[in-house]
């Protein structure tokens, strides 16, 4: 990617890496979306006792992990490939291709209006990008109508060309995040408790009974990374609120 943030990651942030060295006791890394190297120690690559390192990992390939620790002065980040699940796994990999193809967008906006991409990022690139996050987002909200193009700080003429130019290449689309949730409460108005504490007014959120205390939960989103921060509020909330009650609260991803 053309593309790289500034700054260091944030600790708990799932980033995609390219492996660079492998050495008996450890990994070391470039993030893909920062011009940054991480190490993986040895126990951080998978559960239970490694034999040879290199089964697991081995140079160019990509992995995704979880940011443990970040040393701000020295610039040092710790990363773990075994704390980072399935799901999450998927998601980044589907994030990271589709911000690649809204970068592929930009790259044809810049051969169209016959300026250098790094210019196009000056102009309008950085300012989405500071706006939404990810292009991805960005382009999912000029594709369903949600943005007001006045608001978009940059060339007048290139939005233009950069709208008409998503909206030819991006078609609206949908994707969900599913968990279970198990919420008990001993006390005699348990039920009515538990009502309450599942009162998720969010949009895009259903929430359907299954069998006491089983619930499922469904968010959908223009992408990951907006349902993701929707599920986590969600998960916030409830916790505590459970807290409160003196409830016990369950969410597991499916």
């Amino acid at each position: 990617m053309f593309y790289k943030k500034k700054g260091l990651p944030e600790i708990g942030e799932i980033v995609i890496c390219t492996v660079k060295r492998v050495l008996p006791d450890s990994v070391f890394v470039d993030l893909d979306e920062y011009e940054k190297e991480a190490m993986i120690h040895i126990s951080e690559i998978s559960p239970g006792r490694i034999r040879n390192i290199r089964d697991f990992v081995k140079e160019g390939k990509k992995v995704v992990c979880k940011v443990l620790n970040v040393n701000r002065e020295k610039g040092y980040i710790d990363l773990s490939l075994r704390r980072v699940n399935q799901s999450q796994r998927i998601n980044k990999n589907t994030e990271h291709k589709q911000e690649q193809k809204a970068e592929k967008i930009l790259e044809e906006l810049s051969k169209k209006s016959k300026i250098d991409l790094k210019e196009v990022y000056e102009k309008i690139g950085d300012s989405l990008l500071e706006d939404y996050g990810t292009l991805t987002s960005a382009f999912n909200e000029i594709v369903n109508d949600r943005i007001d193009l006045k608001n978009i700080n940059g060339d007048t003429n290139l939005i233009k060309s950069l709208v008409i130019l998503v909206k030819e290449k991006i078609k609206p689309q949908k994707v969900s995040i599913i968990a279970s949730i198990k919420f008990e409460i001993d006390e005699g108005n348990g039920v009515e408790v538990i009502k309450k504490g599942l009162d998720i007014k969010k949009e895009g959120v259903e929430l359907s009974y299954l069998s006491a205390p089983n619930y499922r939960l469904k968010i959908t989103s223009v992408d990951y990374k907006k349902a993701e921060g929707v599920l986590k509020e969600i998960q916030d909330e409830i916790t505590n609120f459970a807290k409160k009650n003196k409830s016990k609260f369950e969410l597991i991803r499916e």
